[in-house]
């Protein structure tokens, strides 16, 4: 402010001097008004600045009451702190004094335990001194009132028990040799049973005649033909008979020969499908139908060879053996017949030790001569050897297919073995056409009386019906009661049915809890 001052009064000082003096007058009078509105300029100025200085004042004293405050607050945090740091550390140290009294104690627990083994130790090692002086003393008596001295005794009581051991080893013995014996009678059972389960498969009735539908009657005039032109043409081309009568909806094609047959019905399925019938047509789909056969037939041949693990047969026999495949034997398919007959050989010849890979291969080939049977005269096991003899087959196979009907003695074990298995394969229940029916009552039989008794859900007859499997329900049936159940159904199994061997009856209880996530 003092510097705005002198800086006005020498403003108007030089005013003065470069004023004159006319007009000094009016000069004078603003400076008046200029030292008037600097003297209130000023008053304002200090007013300001009181009132600043006692703002800053205010302010200052505003700031230290906070920062007594805050340290007032930081010190309370820190004495709070510091208390639960102490209460703390007085927990931890109680419970370090805790576990060492603890420790203690284990420690006088364990001197003590110590001690007192020390003390049975050595009333231990003194009692075992008193025995072993005892025990002298009774040698020696002993041996005084027998009469022998402890070897001699020794020698003796060998000898009394070695005599005893022998007459229970001579008893045993011959148990045992009964006994193995039954074991090996069950067991050889048993093989045979295990090589017929493993080798189960599906076998269908086959006949002379084949069943080919139609869509409608108006297909049979068609396949006719003007003036019988067509089934002629159809029966000179095939070698099949066609038979054409009051079947709805259907013609039936008669002929010894399955592949004839096998050609006719696939020829007259595609003339139906294609819809132009004339002998021109019907030459050229026989043509194709017995392309397609020979392909089928080298197919089903080398599928057989392959299932069965057979390699580097002729390729004419591999032909032959797919032949079969339309060939059957009371009711038997040839082809399943011989794989059967081939697993059969190979399983029970690894049993005995024998070459498996020949006794299958013979096994697969025994029935060979069957394939041609229709068109070479003679019996199928001489036309069969005589097969395997062109193609150079091992004297093995020949004599087992010369043998398997015991038309010539067997030279071989394999050649007992497809034999054996041979008889198995159609002895076995439902191979054959005239066993199927008594067998499949036979199974029905065993699941009606298992579901005739109370608590019974289901049951299956299994394993060619040599077991049967009962499942009961949980809730009407205990595992108590499943013993008196089980029972009861193989009673009234004897009382009531006549099969070979035995049945097993297998009673199944099971709970079944099930839920859906979703």
């Amino acid at each position: 402010m003092m510097t705005v001052l002198v800086a006005a009064v020498a403003a108007v000082v030089a005013l003065l001097i470069a004023v004159p003096v006319s007009g000094k007058l009016a000069v004078a009078k603003k400076i008046r008004q200029d030292a008037e509105k600097i003297g209130t300029a000023e008053e304002q100025a200090r007013s300001i600045i009181d009132e600043a200085i006692k703002t800053s004042e205010a302010k200052k004293k505003e700031s230290l009451l906070e920062i007594k405050e805050e340290n007032l607050r930081l010190k309370n945090e820190r004495d709070r702190e510091y208390k639960d740091r102490r209460n703390e550390l007085q927990k931890y140290e109680k419970r370090v004094l805790s576990k060492e009294e603890s420790v203690d104690r284990k420690a006088d627990a364990l001197e003590r335990r110590e001690n007192d083994i020390a003390s049975k130790e050595t009333a231990l090692k003194t009692r075992e001194a008193q025995i072993d002086q005892l025990r002298d003393q009774c040698v020696q008596e002993l041996e005084r009132i027998s009469g022998f001295t402890s070897e001699e005794a020794k020698e003796y009581l060998l000898k009394s028990v070695e005599d005893e051991i022998r007459l229970d080893t001579a008893r045993l013995y011959k148990e045992y040799e009964e006994k193995a014996k039954d074991e090996a009678a069950r067991k050889a059972q048993e093989y045979v049973v295990t090589a017929i389960q493993k080798c189960a498969v599906d076998h269908v009735a086959e006949s002379t005649i084949s069943v080919v539908e139609l869509p409608g009657d108006e297909m049979k005039g068609r396949i006719i033909g003007r003036e019988g032109r067509n089934i002629r043409a159809l029966e000179q081309a095939t070698g099949v008979d066609l038979i054409i009568d009051d079947t709805p909806e259907a013609v039936v094609l008669s002929s010894f020969d399955p592949i004839r047959r096998e050609v006719a019905r696939i020829t007259l399925e595609k003339l139906i499908v294609d819809g132009r019938i004339h002998p021109a047509r019907i030459e050229e789909t026989v043509e194709k139908a017995r392309k397609e056969i020979e392909s089928r037939i080298r197919e089903e041949g080398e599928s057989a060879m392959l299932e069965v693990g057979v390699h580097g047969v002729h390729t004419e026999l591999v032909k032959l053996l797919g032949r079969m495949v339309f060939r059957s034997s009371y009711g038997q398919n040839a082809l399943k017949h011989s794989i059967e007959v081939a697993q059969l050989s190979g399983l029970l010849a690894g049993e005995i030790g024998l070459d498996v890979r020949m006794a299958k291969r013979a096994g697969l080939l025994h029935d060979i001569g069957k394939s041609i049977d229709h068109e070479v005269e003679g019996s199928h096991i001489q036309i069969g050897a005589d097969l395997c003899r062109k193609y150079k087959e091992p004297a093995i196979v020949v004599n087992a297919v010369e043998s398997h009907h015991g038309d010539v003695e067997p030279q071989s074990l394999i050649a007992c073995v497809v034999q054996a298995a041979d008889a198995i394969s159609a002895a076995r229940p439902g191979a054959r056409r005239e066993t199927l029916e008594t067998y499949t009552n036979r199974l029905k039989d065993l699941e009606d009386i298992a579901n005739s008794f109370k608590g019974v859900d289901k049951s299956f007859a299994i394993q060619a019906g040599r077991e049967v499997r009962v499942m009961v329900v949980p809730e009407m049936v205990s595992d108590a009661e499943m013993i008196l159940l089980a029972r009861d159904i193989s009673k009234k199994i004897e009382d009531e049915l006549q099969y070979p061997g035995q049945i097993k009856v297998n009673v199944i209880r099971e709970s079944r809890v099930t839920e859906y996530a979703k």
